[in-house]
């Protein structure tokens, strides 16, 4: 079967998750360049901020889909956790465009990014050039039941704690936490793909954490990126 592929993104009101998004795409046509096989229609949709609803968006790509000689349509969610968005409003935007598409060409939503394995070897490229003795890797957190066991395992995987940006601990807890075990360095890890409002927000907190605890050294890594390696990572799920 000839395949299209769209990458689905939550969408910001902030102009800089976009540009990355954008950066991301021609990151993997430089890599489709690599092979032979020839190039893949790849496209970006976005669950909110754009005036049509996520299925209308599907289904527009996928009728250029169609135009373009594709009779398969695999959507990769661009999510780290898998939260409400990716275990159900994507799913049922999904059917919903299948709907009505009907049977000029068939829909598969893929894993969600955050699933690759191979994240936990990118984050531990963004903390390689960081030395410290101590990692805060800070996620947005939901109340949503069970969402906290992904992170918690990303975090002990690469040697860090966990704190949530919306639910507790926070990231001023964790930091209490550490200063009281002692650590004079601690990093902080965000969890999230590219920079925006609440990275922005990590930053200003970690300078309040500066002023607070004058003794010790924080650290603030950078989200992941628009890199080669995230490139790399969503090529690996399109091709599964």
């Amino acid at each position: 079967m000839s395949s299209a592929y769209l990458l689905v993104s939550h969408g910001s009101l902030d102009p800089r998750p976009e540009i990355a998004l954008q950066q991301l795409t021609e990151l993997i046509d430089r890599k489709q360049q690599s092979y032979a096989s020839g190039k893949k229609l790849v496209g970006l949709a976005y669950l909110e901020t754009r005036p049509e609803p996520l299925h209308i968006q599907i289904k527009e790509f996928a009728y250029s889909a169609v135009v373009a000689g594709c009779n398969n349509l695999k959507i990769i969610p661009l999510f780290l956790l898998p939260g409400v968005h990716v275990m159900q409003e994507i799913p049922e935007e999904v059917a919903l465009a299948q709907q009505t598409v009907g049977e000029d060409i068939s829909l598969e939503l893929l894993s969600y990014l955050g699933s690759n394995p191979g994240l936990t070897q990118l984050l531990s490229q963004q903390m390689a050039d960081i030395t410290t003795q101590a990692w805060i890797l800070i996620a947005h957190g939901s109340r949503r039941p069970g969402f906290q066991q992904p992170v918690e395992t990303i975090a002990a995987n690469i040697g860090a704690i966990a704190a949530y940006w919306s639910v507790p601990p926070s990231l001023e807890t964790q930091a209490e936490h550490l200063v009281a075990a002692g650590k004079e360095k601690i990093a902080i890890l965000p969890y999230f793909l590219f920079a925006g409002g609440i990275t922005d927000a990590i930053a200003q907190q970690t300078e309040t954490l500066k002023l607070k605890f004058p003794a010790v050294t924080f650290q603030l890594a950078q989200p992941l990126g628009a890199s080669a390696e995230l490139a790399d990572l969503i090529w690996d799920l399109m091709n599964e």
